[in-house]
């Protein structure tokens, strides 16, 4: 799951995201709402989380502009602001849920995995069963047959894009761009440490590296 946080109060918005990123989340920050505008309508997204006091252009003109284009991701706003008015102001641009500063991160976080889980909920089915293995990605539980396995936030995030693509050859700076971030500048081999630990946990022959192109998720005969 990838995210962008859309706040110009830096040292909040690098809080959330370093929350977030332990979460196993992805996450990109940016701090102007032009910036966020432009982020948000060229990169594929689950989930924008958009300040609404924001330098350039405000987040209820984001989100707006957003839906107009006929973009559908989920739109958490934030704002110091209180009253009925101004979240109903923040519906109805199309923003699908919404949070007065100051909030409980615990509470942001619960908000998140709600519209993420809603977002699923609408379409396919949270459940993936290729052969003897099962992983639920709204639970994030995996099984490989009858046996559940222990797997980490990042090692369940790089298995679940293999396995929302599963049969496809999904590239390395692929895994890299959705499983941490659009701006990671660290060693790209980091891809390959995760998918041996998920060989180790799982099963050696289910992911499978092809040369030159990246990885394979094995799909069931």
């Amino acid at each position: 799951m990838r995210l962008l946080i859309v706040e110009d109060e830096k040292r909040l918005a690098l809080s959330l995201a370093k929350g977030l990123t332990a979460e196993g989340y992805a996450v990109d920050v940016v701090h102007d709402g032009r910036e966020g505008l432009d982020r948000a309508t060229t990169e594929p997204y689950d989930l924008v989380i958009l300040d609404i006091m924001l330098p350039g252009l405000n987040g209820y003109r984001v989100c707006a502009a957003l839906r107009a284009a006929g973009h559908d991701v989920p739109i958490l706003m934030l704002t110091a602001k209180d009253g009925e008015y101004d979240e109903a102001e923040g519906l109805d641009t199309g923003a699908d849920d919404y949070l007065t500063k100051p909030f409980s991160y615990v509470v942001l976080v619960a908000r998140v995995k709600a519209l993420l889980r809603r977002r699923r909920t609408a379409g396919a089915s949270p459940v993936h069963v290729h052969g003897d293995l099962k992983v639920d990605t709204a639970a994030r539980r995996v099984w490989l047959g009858e046996e559940e396995a222990e797997l980490t936030a990042k090692e369940f995030s790089v298995l679940e894009h293999l396995v929302l693509r599963a049969g496809e050859v999904v590239s390395k700076a692929d895994i890299l761009e959705h499983v941490w971030d659009f701006a990671y500048e660290g060693d790209p081999n980091i891809v390959e440490v995760y998918v041996s630990a998920l060989r180790r946990k799982l099963r050696a022959d289910l992911i499978r590296t092809v040369r030159g192109a990246g990885y394979r998720l094995e799909t069931a005969p």
